[in-house]
């Protein structure tokens, strides 16, 4: 993928001060004015995700992340986006997001937010055996005890709290 020019740059840059701001309205006008073929990049359509998500515009969202999976098929952010969209959005749900996002965890094997997503959703449908096995899997893949911090104040992972919360590390003895 090509490189933004400067003034394409600018205009992505200042859509992410508004997303910051939380001017989800004021970052899509700036990356309307983006030249022609900026439009496509992986950046912006990440911004214009991001700017529907925090609009809670699910079905919007998750057309743009459908281009991003489409145009840019190894960014693990476009599944991502898409599976979380599609568990929001009209018409969606949790089944929708599992399937879309079961895929990427065999394209990506080393991303954490594949597996840690797929237990959330396998928690909140009580496949809590499986919730589990993902739990375990992005362990694996990013730093243990973080995503024990994050997974414990997860609502979506509550299911599983207690699994979590008696997790012994084998190597020191203490918990996980």
């Amino acid at each position: 993928m090509d490189a933004l020019d400067s003034a394409d740059l600018h205009r992505v840059n200042a859509a992410q001060g508004w997303l910051m701001l939380g001017c989800p309205g004021d970052a899509q006008s700036e990356l309307r004015s983006l030249s022609p073929g900026a439009e496509m990049h992986p950046a912006v359509l990440d911004l214009r995700w991001q700017a529907f998500a925090h609009q809670a515009n699910w079905a919007a969202a998750f057309a743009v992340a459908e281009l991003l999976v489409r145009n840019h098929p190894g960014s693990p952010s476009g599944w991502i986006h898409r599976a979380y969209s599609a568990r929001r959005m009209p018409g969606g749900g949790i089944p929708q997001a599992f399937q879309l996002l079961r895929p990427a965890a065999d394209t990506f094997p080393d991303d954490e937010l594949i597996p840690y997503n797929l237990a959330c959703y396998c928690a909140q449908e009580n496949r809590l055996d499986e919730a589990w096995t993902w739990y375990r899997t992005a362990c694996g893949c990013g730093v243990a005890t973080e995503i024990r911090s994050r997974a414990l104040r997860d609502e979506d992972l509550r299911p599983i709290w207690p699994m979590i919360d008696q997790l012994i590390d084998p190597s020191s003895g203490k918990k996980a």
